[in-house]
């Protein structure tokens, strides 16, 4: 059915009793629509059709739109000429997808935004049955528009289209379908876009304005609000990190730039300190049709916890090496030694292989506190407990030992232990042995001291365990040892400071 233009005044006449207030209910419909007479001027507009174009409904009846919205580009034309097609055949007609730029108020810093509308027109026709007015509803589609480009590139307007759109948009009298439709298509990437694992964001312009972030871009701020503001007024810490002048010459150059664990410092919270955060990020320029860009497509993932795993690998790679090394120097020294003080390859094999289990004792105690310490009375332990609980009394408190000084303490003790079951107090049935050790301004003080064993002498050479124990606690680790072969029995005083790990 036609509607003439007095039925519809008639229609949006003064609400009564019998017809609701059609005038008002036009005014308020969520959907921008405006109607246009014959020489194209706003004859009425909607509330959501004055904060679209973002002007007053005073400031735009009456005037002719293209005076009010001047282009006289291809879209321009587009525009006008869909117009002029209602109003010569009377028959509906659609843009599918037009870029028209709208002027800024001069309270958003004025010039031009460039918009993307999608607009179907309908005729409102006279009493004479002549198409008389157009009426638009346009569907403002800029966002939808910028995500095609940046998933397909640009002139993704131009690409065919979806199935099923072509009928959608052929139908374009029946309005609030085609709306329906494009709602859902951007609801649709809105969400994809959205809910994307790695970060993402879209700043625009020269000054970069963020106009997109999805919630993995939002969760890595901090959630602070960005829609709107430059990078500089939303993520002030990154300015003097270089990251704006990054993205300014990105855009300038039209050239991507991608980063591998690239370190920034975020705030993340409120009143909090500067995090540091590693990412991997490409950032895109998004070109316009004539090879310019307009804007960043900022995409990337946090993969500060495999920078830090990372990191850690290559710490205990290297504590690794350097413990390997020590190990093996230890061993070369024993070797040495060991074979300068025998005369034959049994004795030789037998005293090794027992120094090399007593250092092998001393690795298993700290392995199992992952190479941190060992306990003094550990230590003790592995070499006095083979030669039963009787033959020894240890008295001393808690005291851990860096791991430098736990694996010569325990090759000292593991020497003394030896020369006692061979020539002092455990080669008889009566000796005993007893350490006791207390601490002094961080230093370690142990005693060792035989009793009970066969008459001691000094030795008429000294061999390699004698050199081991006087010298195993200098160097590096700063203590020192000496033996006392008092004839009641061997006694060796220790002094090792605890703050010194060697």
């Amino acid at each position: 059915m036609k509607l003439t233009s007095d039925e519809v005044a008639v229609a949006l006449g003064p609400a009564s009793p019998e017809r609701p207030d059609l005038a008002a209910a036009f005014r308020v419909l969520p959907s921008p629509y405006m109607v246009i007479d014959r020489q194209l001027r706003y004859v009425e507009v909607n509330d959501a059709y004055c904060a679209v174009v973002e002007r007053s409904r005073e400031t735009l009846l009456g005037r002719n739109l293209f005076d009010l919205f001047p282009n006289p580009g291809p879209a321009g034309r587009r525009l006008k000429e869909s117009f002029e097609r209602v109003l010569a055949t009377g028959q509906p007609d659609s843009i599918p997808l037009i870029p028209y730029p709208i002027e800024r108020p001069a309270s958003r810093g004025g010039g031009f935004e460039m918009r993307y509308w999608s607009a179907a027109h309908v005729p409102l026709f006279d009493r004479a049955g002549r198409p008389a007015f157009v009426m638009q509803n346009t569907v403002d589609v800029t966002e939808l528009q910028r995500l095609k480009e940046i998933a397909y590139g640009p002139g993704s307007d131009a690409l065919p289209p979806a199935p099923g759109e072509k009928d959608i948009l052929l139908r374009a009298q029946e309005v609030q379908a085609l709306n329906q439709s494009l709602l859902q298509e951007s609801q649709g990437l809105r969400d994809l876009f959205m809910q994307a694992p790695g970060f993402m964001a879209v700043v625009t312009g020269p000054e970069l304005r963020f106009a997109l972030v999805n919630h993995a871009y939002l969760q890595l701020i901090g959630h602070r609000q960005v829609i709107g503001r430059t990078v500089a007024e939303a993520l002030p810490e990154v300015i003097e990190q270089g990251f704006a002048e990054l993205l300014g010459k990105v855009m300038h150059e039209s050239e991507p730039f991608v980063g591998q664990a690239v370190g920034v410092r975020l705030q993340r919270a409120p009143g909090l300190p500067l995090e540091e955060r590693f990412l991997d990020f490409i950032y895109q320029p998004i070109l316009g049709p004539d090879g310019v860009a307009w804007g960043v497509f900022i995409e990337g993932s946090d993969v500060t916890a495999r920078v830090l795993a990372e990191r850690q690998q290559k710490l205990l790679l290297d504590e690794l090496n350097h413990r390997v090394k020590n190990t093996l120097a230890t061993v070369q020294s024993i070797a040495s030694q060991t074979l300068r003080t025998t005369t034959d390859a049994a004795t030789f094999r037998e005293a090794f292989e027992a120094r090399l289990m007593a250092l092998s004792a001393t690795h298993d105690l700290l392995t199992a506190t992952s190479w941190r310490s060992a306990a003094v009375r550990d230590v003790l332990l592995g070499e006095v407990r083979p030669h039963g609980d009787e033959r020894y009394t240890l008295d001393g408190p808690d005291v851990a030992l860096a791991p430098a000084q736990a694996v010569a303490l325990g090759l000292l003790v593991h020497e003394l232990s030896t020369n006692a079951a061979k020539y002092g107090a455990l080669s008889t049935g009566a000796g005993h042995v007893a350490v006791a050790w207390t601490v002094e301004d961080d230093a370690l003080d142990l005693t060792w001291s035989e009793t009970g064993g066969p008459p001691v002498a000094p030795p008429s050479r000294r061999g390699f365990g004698s050199r081991l124990i006087e010298r195993s606690l200098e160097g590096s680790l700063g203590g020192r040892a000496s033996l006392d072969f008092a004839p009641g029995g061997l006694v060796c005083r220790v002094s090792l400071p605890l703050g010194r790990t060697g």
